[in-house]
């Protein structure tokens, strides 16, 4: 396994993340098959075998926190634990807060990130009295939270967060579909290597948005948007993640389920070795073609 400086954080973490919906066996109203304790005791057992050492988690990802933090139990003070907070007041992210330090065991996080930052208002709300920064704050000086974050979608939301407070990690999608066809992430990039924030990539496996109903007929139902296939399309998700990382990301996130997380395992010493390739790139602009004027985020893509 590959580790990698995050930011100027001074962690040095794997160059894949262990996203919780791998461990999520109950969400959205479903129950996955063959998921459960047992299963996310396995995954998380083979990630930390195979090197893996920084998890991330949201009390959003159906009961991710609870297999997971009990998956983690054996390996807690030897990784990096990152949660999140959907909530937007102070109020409702404290009782969130002291629920995922319970059901992750721990008393403390790595990194703690405000997420799903979407809109102004949702800026407007966070950063305004009574709202979840205040919190943050005081979790990062209480030692609550060692380092804080921002996980988003729009570009713009993310560059206003980053005026607003000096985050030390953002969670992004660095996809080649959208960043080839619309440029995005660029001007995000460059920001957080002026000011040193760590570069968190999610959706750097993902093609497009599900269509309707696409999501649950697939083999890949907890990814939120429709990723690249293991079987079919290998070389075409290798040059994706070497994309990624080309655009200058520390680590990426895989989809949410264990065939994308572990092929990203296995090929990551390859991709973070070989730069992208004219091959490569040719490749992903002839599958950019069919794409690239779909959506991409659709109404359940919100993060990774």
């Amino acid at each position: 396994m590959k580790y990698r400086k995050l930011g100027n954080t001074g962690f040095e973490v794997s160059a894949v993340v262990y996203g919780g919906i791998v461990s999520m066996a109950h969400g959205d109203g479903r129950v996955y098959q063959d998921n459960g304790q047992a299963a996310s005791d396995g995954h998380v057992s083979w990630a930390v075998d195979h090197g893996i050492n920084y998890f991330d988690v949201a009390p959003t990802y159906g009961d991710a926190q609870l297999m997971l933090g009990n998956s983690l139990r054996p390996y807690r003070g030897d990784v990096y634990l990152a949660c999140k907070t959907e909530a937007r007041d102070r109020a409702h992210a404290e009782e969130l807060m002291q629920e995922s330090l319970r059901l992750l065991h721990t008393d403390y996080f790595d990194v703690y990130q405000m997420h799903a930052l979407a809109t102004m208002r949702d800026i407007e709300v966070a950063f305004g009295p009574g709202g979840v920064m205040e919190m943050m704050r005081d979790m990062k000086h209480k030692g609550i939270a060692r380092k804080l974050g921002i996980t988003a979608h729009s570009e713009a939301v993310a560059l206003k967060a980053l005026e607003l407070y000096d985050f030390d990690t953002v969670l992004f999608p660095f996809n080649w579909h959208m960043h080839m066809a619309h440029g995005m992430g660029s001007a995000l990039i460059a920001a957080a290597k002026e000011r040193g924030t760590g570069l968190l990539c999610m959706k750097s496996m993902i093609a497009r948005a599900w269509t309707e109903e696409e999501r649950y007929a697939s083999k890949y139902p907890k990814s939120w948007c429709k990723p690249i296939d293991v079987d079919d399309e290998p070389e075409w998700l290798l040059a994706a993640v070497r994309y990624a990382l080309d655009l200058g990301v520390d680590t990426i996130v895989p989809p949410g389920n264990f065939d994308h997380f572990s092929f990203a395992v296995e090929h990551i010493d390859e991709a973070v070795d070989k730069p992208l390739s004219d091959e490569e790139r040719a490749l992903l602009a002839q599958r950019l073609g069919p794409v690239k004027d779909k959506p991409f985020f659709g109404p359940d893509c919100y993060t990774l």
